[in-house]
């Protein structure tokens, strides 16, 4: 069960940060193509740096705690969904943040009668 770890974590950030597209109004699954405009070059960033780093052999992945699915180039499945689950999640935060904080901006940017 060890092995699944990695991807259980990743779901356990998206189950946890869900919430925040109903409740707070996030909107970022309800915007695919801003989504995906945000999170595809960031993921392509980082994949090419942890493939270069895989290749220079300055870390690597346990097999113990992975599912052993190896993508070319010796990137773990888990480590692509790490680069996209991440920003997901971090996309969700702040659109919720903002969500919040939007009523208190509005005073704030009133001017004074």
């Amino acid at each position: 069960m060890e092995r699944f770890h990695y991807l259980a974590l990743m779901a356990a950030c998206l189950i946890l940060t869900l919430p925040l597209e109903f409740l707070l109004a996030a909107r970022v699954y309800r915007r695919p193509g801003r989504m995906l405009l945000a999170v595809v070059p960031v993921a392509a960033l980082f994949v090419v740096w942890d493939l270069l780093a895989i290749r220079r052999e300055h870390w690597r992945f346990s097999p113990d705690y992975t599912t052993g699915i190896v993508l070319p180039g010796g990137i773990p499945l888990e480590e692509i969904a790490f680069f996209v689950v991440i920003p997901i999640c971090a996309l969700l935060t702040y659109e919720a943040v903002g969500t919040v904080l939007r009523p208190w901006r509005a005073r704030s940017e009133r001017p004074d009668a």
